[in-house]
């Protein structure tokens, strides 16, 4: 190896944990920093970034024996790094985690608490607005979480039948029950 290039990661195959541990230490001591740097770059976020490096290198770890020596060991720990990141972002964009919110949000501190009365009561006025066949889309498309094509199959209605109704009804409750 030539002076200006980084030492090839010393990977220790079947090794005890111990030098495995010694390999981490000596890249998170090397690399924390350009790692932490990368997650903050990618995540906008201190401390998801922070949580982020940890992960890289939890995962380094795991997987110290896949290190081919292609690259420097900080070349590896940047890919690994990236793809993490990237799949946080992604797991933050996803649909699962806007009604995970919304749900824990409209929760009420106790169980049985007033705000979840509260709730409860203008969902029933809002659904005793409207029909019985309404009624019934609208708890199988938020409550069942069924699809406008199963609510009408359920119904024996047409899909656009089905989404007027769940629209007339969402006018009545605002933003929260719109359609999508």
């Amino acid at each position: 190896m030539t002076g200006t290039s980084q030492p090839a990661l010393r990977v220790i195959q079947g090794g005890p944990q111990g030098d495995r541990r010694d390999v981490l230490r000596e890249l998170y001591t090397k690399h924390g920093g350009s790692v932490l740097g990368r997650c903050r770059y990618l995540l906008k976020d201190a401390a998801k970034a922070e949580d982020a490096m940890h992960d890289v290198f939890a995962r380094a770890l795991t997987h110290v024996e896949d290190f081919r020596a292609d690259a420097s060991p900080l070349t590896w720990l940047m890919k690994i790094a990236t793809h993490h990141c990237l799949n946080v972002l992604r797991s933050e964009q996803a649909a699962w985690r806007r009604w995970f919110e919304r749900d824990a949000a409209a929760r009420s501190e106790a169980h049985g608490g007033q705000g979840e009365m509260e709730t409860r009561d203008l969902v029933r006025r809002l659904l005793s607005r409207v029909d019985l066949e309404t009624q019934a889309a609208v708890v199988h498309y938020h409550v069942d979480g069924m699809t406008l094509e199963e609510v009408a199959a359920v119904l024996g209605r047409s899909v656009p039948t089905i989404r007027k109704r769940l629209e007339r009804f969402a006018e009545l409750g605002g933003e929260e029950l719109r359609v999508r």
